[in-house]
């Protein structure tokens, strides 16, 4: 890991000192899988160029997952001790490491400068995994999981946990998915099982951590009850793997990343009879945040470049559009962007109500680290 994150840190200083010259040079670093680095090359830096013809907009990719942001926070930190300026003006990093960067102070609180920040309304924006972030986050999408089931196999599909707890009782081997192995659907539904079973879902989402509600009687009670749902589902090998055993008929229903489940129905790799619901009480998804590092020397212009990639024109046509994530500002803000097609299909199952009451945030480290662990021992 440390190798990764020498490799990173010679690529950035030596993409940023290539250009060291320059006068207007806006850097970004992004966490995230290679099309993150191409939406911002591709959609977004064109589109600020043309409001900022002075202004190149370098971009370079960190990694995927968690790394990739830590990679950056890092870079920050060692900046910070260093007692140098951040060679990074923008940043695109992940809901679990951003809260430790605002108390870490590499962050500076921005959002109340941006024409755009009324227009965010998740509550992601103000909390992040029990870290109180409001003002130094914006988010770019939400990306979240639902329920994916067939209609032909599963009419009438249960509309809750408890629902479903029962459900594959009379049904079984209809439900699957990957527990905790080989993709976050899996670990999605088995965070959601724990909120949804122990009713502690708000301490767990916002803390503060509480070492007593891990291995209590409701803890073990929801363990036990998932343990035997287990015996009535079908295992499948992956996020991918459920959705190809969803369309081919493998299975009636189980977890799914919305934004893969719409790319893949694009693409004809799944029956568009399949349709997407949110349980109650819901089910964690995760942003995708802008921030700005404090010491950034391009302040300004890091707010106009958030600005515009927050503005409803660009969250419809290159969030929603482009991508299939759910917008990272409210997607009432929207619907006047997008025609009547491209709203029905991403909205049409799971509504924007459903999204602002049944969008759950991940828990807390310390909990989200216990349910895994728990899962391991008294559950697999």
């Amino acid at each position: 890991m440390k190798f990764k994150t020498l490799g990173f840190a010679t690529t950035l200083a030596m993409a940023i000192s290539a250009h060291a010259q320059a006068e207007s040079i806006l850097n970004v670093a992004t966490a995230g899988s290679e099309n993150m680095v191409e939406y911002v090359n591709q959609y977004l830096a064109p589109k600020f160029r043309e409001l900022h013809p002075d202004v190149t907009v370098r971009v370079i990719g960190t990694g995927p997952g968690d790394a990739g942001s830590n990679a950056i926070m890092e870079r920050l930190s060692a900046q910070k001790d260093a007692g140098a300026s951040a060679d990074i003006d923008v940043a695109v990093v992940h809901e679990k490491p951003v809260g430790k960067m605002v108390t870490d102070g590499l962050l500076a609180k921005y959002a109340a400068s941006a024409d755009t920040a009324s227009l965010v309304s998740s509550d992601k924006a103000k909390n992040a995994l029990g870290v109180d972030v409001e003002g130094y986050v914006m988010p770019m999408f939400q990306s979240q999981t639902a329920w994916a089931y067939h209609p032909a196999l599963v009419s009438n599909p249960p509309k809750s946990y408890a629902e479903l707890s029962d459900w594959v009782k009379e049904n079984p081997g209809v439900f699957g998915y990957n527990g905790i192995r080989n993709g976050m659907s899996g670990v999605s539904f088995v965070n959601g099982w724990m909120y949804a079973f122990t009713g502690e879902a708000d301490k767990m989402m916002k803390g503060p951590f509480d070492a007593s509600l891990v291995g209590s009687e409701k803890w073990n009670a929801a363990l036990a009850d998932l343990k035997e749902f287990n015996k009535n589902v079908t295992f499948t090998p992956g996020n991918a793997g459920t959705l190809d055993m969803l369309n081919r008929g493998e299975i009636g229903i189980g977890p799914v990343w919305v934004d893969m489940f719409y790319s893949w129905q694009a693409d004809g790799r799944v029956n568009p009879e399949i349709k997407l619901m949110l349980p109650e009480p819901g089910m964690p998804g995760q942003p995708m945040h802008y921030v700005i590092p404090e010491t950034s020397k391009q302040r300004d212009l890091a707010v106009e470049f958030i600005e515009l990639a927050t503005s409803p024109e660009v969250q419809a046509h290159g969030i929603v559009e482009q991508f299939n994530w759910y917008p990272g500002i409210d997607a009432k803000y929207l619907e006047s962007e997008l025609s009547a097609d491209v709203w029905d299909k991403l909205f049409a199952d799971i509504t924007p109500e459903d999204l602002a009451t049944k969008s759950l945030s991940f828990p807390l480290v310390g909990y989200f680290d216990a349910i895994l662990t728990s899962y391991e021992r008294d559950v697999e």
